[in-house]
């Protein structure tokens, strides 16, 4: 019976990543009226280890890095990973992040391009982080809010728990329950339908787990804002938000409150946790650079031709030059990045100019517009202008988002010293960051300008390997072992040598994928 209940559980998860992220975050139905359920304590019943949960991460990432809605955006991962970094290390010092599983895990965010409300916790570490959330919260206190609460379902392993409690119901129930969570993503009416039938008290016991989930993960949530230098009054705000969208009878554009129900019991506990400790409420403003990047995820989570040109409107409103900075400095941003990417270039770059000129006083921020300048110069086809534009070199090696964009600027140029310089960068960045399939994508066209056509198809190799698509790697790397048998004396034996390794070692890693399906 464990045989089948693992293999059933990791080929349900590959099978549907709807499912896999709702029944990992809970299931929002109609409250219970039954009585609550204690939380086991780690490692009380439970039957799955924290390698087994790992594993189930990578197999949903996998799925997600293969989605269209999946996007690596350098500006928005690195600020989202910033804030989250931040609390993982306040996690640490609590001693809520333990070593059982800071190290096996990913602690990485993933991206969806997507207008809908929603953050969801994933087995192993991983987050995902849609651009809809980003773009509606008003502060990085209230993203952090966000985060810190499902950094709490994986700290406290929520999800390893509410596996074990499916394992303990039967396979006919289970399958029912994930069909609840699939209702509840396009249709609430058809989750009750569910609830009615006859697996109703099964379906609502598991209901009772998650909510105390939720509560937990409210209160240790919490606990992270202070020590990682974020408002707690942050998490409050955030759930009137919340509770405001409730309220408006949420239309499918708040699929948070689906799978994290929000009720006045939690909403009281988290107003009396700030009045506990003395703090006055209040909706902490946003920073320049939080507006900024905000308004870009709005951007790029609707880029329809119409959307776009509202956003290039806005700034040519009456009293537009009276609204606070942080304000206009959205909206100038926004219209930067629509207007590039409706092809006006000229105006993109005039918006960019005066953005520049309005966060001159504050470094984040013109970071930021700096960054922004770049891209548009690159869209526009002018490498050596997009060169300028960059931010100057003061760290070594570069933050992610300048290193990727002055790659990108230098291979524009086809020069055979650009790209070896290019090659030198991304080559010593991904020694250290191996999963960044972004940057092993780049290296491979360094590569390819050079002349290195089995470096290049290893790099491209590489960057399936990094987004566990394995059988896709083993193609590239039989191609540059074909590659070097076909080059004769020519051919690099060192590279052939590591190519011939690295296959054996990715063969075996998709045989084990292969059978976990």
């Amino acid at each position: 019976m464990r045989y089948f209940k693992r293999n059933w559980r990791l080929a349900l998860i590959n099978k549907a990543l709807a499912a896999s992220l709702i029944v990992a975050t809970g299931v929002s139905l109609p409250p219970s009226t039954s009585a609550q359920t204690r939380l086991p304590a780690l490692g009380e019943g439970g039957d799955i280890t924290v390698a087994e949960e790992r594993q189930l991460g990578d197999m949903i990432a996998r799925d997600i890095y293969r989605d269209p809605s999946y996007v690596d955006d350098p500006p928005l991962a690195e600020y989202v990973q910033g804030i989250w970094d931040e609390l993982l290390a306040a996690a640490r010092k609590l001693g809520e992040l333990t070593p059982e599983i800071d190290a096996p895990f990913a602690w990485e965010v993933l991206l969806i391009r997507d207008r809908t409300v929603n953050a969801f916790a994933l087995p192993g570490g991983y987050m995902g982080v849609q651009f809809g959330l980003i773009g509606v919260v008003t502060s990085r206190d209230e993203l952090a809010s966000v985060l810190a609460h499902e950094t709490s379902h994986i700290t406290q392993r929520h999800i390893s728990r509410l596996i074990t409690q499916q394992g303990q119901q039967t396979p006919l129930v289970i399958a029912a329950m994930v069909l609840g969570a699939l209702a509840a993503s396009r249709s609430p009416d058809a989750t009750q339908a569910l609830v009615l039938g006859g697996q109703a008290l099964a379906v609502q016991n598991q209901l009772n787990f998650s909510r105390d989930m939720e509560r937990e993960a409210d209160r240790m949530g919490y606990t992270l804002m202070q020590p990682a230098g974020f408002a707690p009054q942050g998490f409050v705000s955030m759930f009137d938000k919340l509770q405001q969208a409730n309220r408006l009878n949420d239309n499918g554009a708040w699929p948070y409150l689906r799978t994290h129900p929000l009720t006045t019991e939690r909403i009281a506990d988290m107003q009396a946790r700030l009045q506990s400790t003395g703090l006055a409420f209040f909706v902490p403003p946003p920073t320049t650079e939080h507006a900024m990047l905000s308004a870009r995820a709005r951007v790029l989570a609707n880029p329809g031709v119409d959307a776009l040109r509202q956003r290039v409107a806005e700034p040519k409103n009456p009293g537009f030059a009276t609204l606070p900075l942080a304000r206009r400095a959205a909206a100038l941003y926004a219209t930067a990045l629509a207007s590039s990417q409706l092809r006006d270039f000229d105006g993109a770059r005039a918006s960019a100019r005066q953005l520049a000129d309005a966060v001159r006083s504050d470094a984040g921020a013109l970071r930021q517009a700096q960054l922004l300048a770049t891209e548009i110069e690159l869209a526009a086809g002018d490498a050596q202008a997009a060169l300028q534009r960059l931010p100057a070199k003061e760290r070594s090696p570069h933050p992610r988002p300048e290193m990727l964009l002055r790659a990108q600027a230098l291979l524009r140029s086809g020069r055979v010293a650009d790209a070896a310089e290019v090659a030198e960068t991304l080559q010593t960045w991904v020694t250290t960051h191996a999963r960044d399939a972004t940057a092993w994508q780049l290296l491979a066209s360094a590569w390819q300008v050079q002349g290195q056509a089995l470096r290049a198809i290893r790099a491209e190799a590489e960057s399936f390997v990094a987004h566990y698509d394995y059988a896709a790697a083993v193609d590239r790397l039989k191609a540059a072992q074909n590659l070097a048998r076909k080059g004769g004396a020519n051919v690099d034996y060192i590279e052939a040598s590591i190519i011939d390794a690295r296959l054996r070692a990715v063969q075996l890693l998709a045989k084990e994928q292969a059978a976990q399906r």
